[in-house]
């Protein structure tokens, strides 16, 4: 009879898990006060390619700036400066 091998598996550890440092927010490093919702290529680095804006955890914006941000992907949205949703016959490039 043939043995089976059998793998140890290492052990997750979550302690190693929930205490990665937490991003620095890019405007507080930047001093930004507003955020201009006409520069699209800024916009652009805080949404996804189905054009969906990153939350906080992802982006590592505080919440002034968050709220600041998504602010300004609606209003930008809203002047069709950027998709609102992408599709195939989508003429926004990301």
């Amino acid at each position: 009879m043939a043995t089976k091998k059998r793998f140890r598996r290492n052990p997750i550890k979550l302690q190693d898990q929930f205490n990665q440092e937490k991003k620095p927010c890019r405007f507080c490093s930047t001093n930004t006060q507003w955020i201009d919702y006409k520069d699209t290529a800024l916009l652009r680095n805080f949404i996804s390619m189905r054009a969906k804006m990153f939350p906080t955890r992802r982006s590592g914006n505080c919440a002034k700036h968050q709220r600041l941000l998504a602010e300004s992907i609606k209003r930008a949205r809203f002047m069709s400066l950027l998709p609102i949703t992408i599709d195939k016959k989508s003429h926004f490039t990301m």
